[in-house]
């Protein structure tokens, strides 16, 4: 029988640290040869889109597919991972996932900053401070020893919100602050986790020696990082370069102008799995696009899905 796991469930079983960990398994059986994956596609509909996503993992011995509507209006969005046995194509579980895919997406951004950033990074701008943002500064300071952090979004009642409650869940001081340009200037890690349609910091801003996690920009019609930024990084890493290609705006929007080419990026599981160097230099500024792959949900599930077992969590579905 399949198990049904709720957002709760998911949410109590996937802990950052754990997250990072299991996606680094993961990235590692990409660099092996061992995962398939399938992009985002979306279908548009009266009021919204459909998403679907899927992929495969021969080391975790899974397979699967996340899908969820983005409608406007009350329904919101509905976000479901079924989760299948590699060998015998049985049903092992379906996961509630809103949750789940905003931890994954966090720990991506972690394991990216794990092998990216200097050894001694710090200190972190956030620019956006949404649901999202939580667990990117979380995962940052699951893999680095930040002292301070600062926020920036457009809304001050949300940036001071955002500042308040994650200083005091991570332990550290968190700054919000009134401008993009003042969250930037001396980081050592940025990140950007916004819907902006338009470059949300002037890359020249940037301190030598800078890492930025763009997790953001996952539509072509969206831009958070400008060319400038693109320029000046020695190293350009994505999560997946076919599914960059379709909705990466940042380096779809810089290709179109001739700043940017494919042959410049290099994909997360080449780094992870030690084909390239994450970091050459502590000078070099080093730039992750995050799109949000389907193996980082696989592979997530997976985990959940195993420790639900053991633990005796969630409901048995008929069938």
């Amino acid at each position: 029988m399949a198990l049904f796991l709720s957002e709760e469930e998911v949410a109590k079983l996937l802990p950052m640290d754990e997250c990072i960990d299991v996606l680094e398994e993961a990235f590692k059986h990409s660099s092996d040869g061992k995962t398939d994956i399938q992009p985002r596609s979306r279908i548009r509909m009266p009021n919204g889109f459909f998403h679907f996503m899927a992929a495969s993992d021969a080391g975790h011995g899974v397979f699967g597919y996340k899908a969820y509507p983005s409608f406007a209006g009350p329904g919101g969005s509905k976000f479901l991972v079924m989760l299948y046995d590699y060998e015998s194509g049985q049903l092992l579980a379906c996961l509630e996932s809103a949750r789940l895919g905003q931890i994954r997406t966090g720990a991506a951004s972690g394991l990216a900053t794990k092998y990216m950033a200097q050894d001694n990074a710090s200190t972190v701008g956030v620019i956006g401070s949404g649901f999202q943002a939580r667990s990117q500064l979380e995962a940052i300071c699951s893999v680095r020893d930040i002292k301070q952090a600062k926020v920036f979004s457009r809304r001050e009642e949300r940036r001071t919100d955002f500042a308040g409650r994650m200083s005091e869940r991570l332990q550290i001081d968190i700054e919000p602050v009134s401008t993009s340009e003042e969250c930037v200037f001396n980081s050592d890690i940025v990140v950007t986790i916004t819907s902006a349609r338009e470059p949300v910091f002037k890359g020249d801003s940037l301190k030598q020696g800078a890492h930025v996690n763009a997790a953001g920009s996952n539509h072509w019609m969206r831009a958070e990082i400008d060319e400038i930024t693109i320029s000046r990084s020695s190293l350009i890493v994505v999560d997946d370069l076919e599914q960059a290609k379709v909705e990466c705006g940042d380096l779809l929007s810089a290709e179109a102008r001739g700043t940017f080419r494919w042959d410049m990026a290099q994909e997360l599981r080449d780094v992870i799995g030690g084909r390239i160097s994450g970091r050459s230099s502590n000078d070099n500024i080093t730039l992750f696009e995050s799109m949000g792959v389907a193996l980082e949900d696989i592979a997530a599930a997976q985990f959940v899905y195993h420790k639900a077992v053991e633990q005796g969590v969630g409901q048995q579905l008929p069938f």
